[in-house]
């Protein structure tokens, strides 16, 4: 078997629509098709071809997300799926290495990042697990905040139409995205197709999508986009279910209102919230914070394709001047040792030719790139071996940063 990559062609996006609906066993309608022509760009998706059948498929967004110190552009990979008869044969690694060659070669993102379908397949290829997310089951009748729960008078809830608020949606969510690693610039485009549709499908069993907003006379403040599904028991009692899908406030107290607004959903007995934050305030405001049975998993998985673009494009939270040797078989560029130096606001990364102070693996940088993920465990599971007492702490310190990053949403 010969496996080739490339591009694909605008007349061949059918035939990448129906690679990837095989590779996840899954069938969709059309317009969720459409919906992905408008988001995916054809310039960025690539193919692996077993002579002249399609049997892979790999795509990038171009985004700007949130890095500690601000937005910076990152290649969002989706849609990556091999079809079932040309698994463990080299097509997996044929495109991502396709993909990360492309991007280094033809000065694109200098980080790479991606929701994994399952948290073992992308390590191999140098991406770290740079976030975790927590899912919550909530139910209702244990949801009581604690006293200190903040108020502003000034503040109404209000339900509303999603489609028509999302002058008022984007409003709120612009403001949070900056400050929060993780998080990715949605255009108008990528709001109507992937984040307000309300199809059949896009219900999967519960009821239609729905809006609260929490605004006060200047403008919305803070919002959540939920559906929910009506029942009884056996006994006539209500055990409805509330599905949050998304909650974002720029400020205490309208985050506190929204949440109260979901939780407090007549006819409900319990709130699924998923993929929430690590450091979600909702376990400072529940005045019994076990009732949220939280679940964590994988968010986030970043790749630094060009190692010293890719550090010197955030800002770290403590001074650090120490060489690293980066691991890394897959980018033959990044490997060898470089040198770090953040003080005063400012960094650069440059060849070096000094002894290693650390060495590691490019995937434990990954995993630290965006503030959530300290360095000790990573060196006590033997990833990590420091050659210098104090270095792995040193550049674990300037790496960390707060608050912790999450995505919301899966890309």
């Amino acid at each position: 078997m010969s496996i080739t990559v490339r591009p694909i062609k605008e007349s061949e996006w059918p035939d990448f629509v129906a690679v990837d609906y095989e590779a996840f066993s899954d069938t969709f309608p059309v317009e969720i098709a459409d919906r992905w022509r408008e988001v995916l760009e054809i310039d960025r998706q690539i193919s692996a071809f077993d002579d002249d059948l399609m049997v892979g498929c790999a795509a990038a967004l171009s985004f700007e997300m949130t890095v500690p110190g601000g937005p910076i552009p990152v290649a969002g990979v989706t849609a990556v799926g091999v079809l079932p008869s040309h698994r463990r044969r080299g097509v997996l690694t044929a495109l991502m290495t396709r993909q990360l060659h492309d991007l280094h070669e033809n000065g694109g993102e200098a980080v790479a990042a991606l929701s994994a379908s399952q948290a073992g397949i992308y390590g191999r290829f140098g991406y770290g697990r740079a976030a975790d997310t927590l899912n919550f089951r909530i139910p209702t009748h244990g949801s009581a905040f604690t006293r200190s729960a903040p108020v502003d008078p000034a503040l109404r809830l209000r339900v509303a139409t999603p489609a028509d608020a999302l002058a008022g949606l984007r409003h709120v969510y612009d403001a949070v995205q900056p400050s929060r690693p993780g998080l990715y610039g949605r255009s108008e485009t990528y709001w109507r197709a992937e984040i307000l549709p309300d199809t059949e499908h896009d219900r999967g069993g519960m009821g239609p999508l729905r809006c609260l907003i929490a605004e006060d006379a200047a403008g919305p403040r803070g919002y959540a986009l939920f559906r929910a599904k009506s029942g009884w028991n056996e006994h006539g009692v209500p055990d409805g279910q509330v599905r949050l899908l998304e909650l974002f406030a720029s400020d205490p107290a309208a985050y506190a209102l929204v949440w109260r607004g979901v939780l407090d959903r007549d006819l409900c007995a319990v709130v699924h919230a998923e993929r929430r934050p690590m450091d979600d305030p909702i376990m400072h405001l529940l005045a019994e914070p076990r009732q949220l049975n939280a679940v964590w998993i994988d968010d986030l998985w970043v790749r630094l394709v060009d190692v010293d673009r890719a550090l010197v494009s955030r800002a770290y939270a403590a001074p650090a001047d120490l060489v690293v040797e980066v691991d890394d078989e897959l980018c033959p560029w990044n490997a060898g040792r470089w040198r770090l130096r953040t003080t005063g606001g400012e960094s650069s990364c440059e060849r070096s030719e000094a002894p290693a102070d650390l060495t590691l693996p490019v995937g434990v940088l990954g995993a630290a790139f965006l503030g959530g993920r300290p360095m000790r465990a990573a060196a006590d599971a033997g990833l990590v071996r420091e050659h210098r007492p104090g270095a792995l702490r040193e550049l674990s310190a300037a790496m960390m940063w707060d608050p912790a990053p999450w995505s919301c949403r899966i890309f």
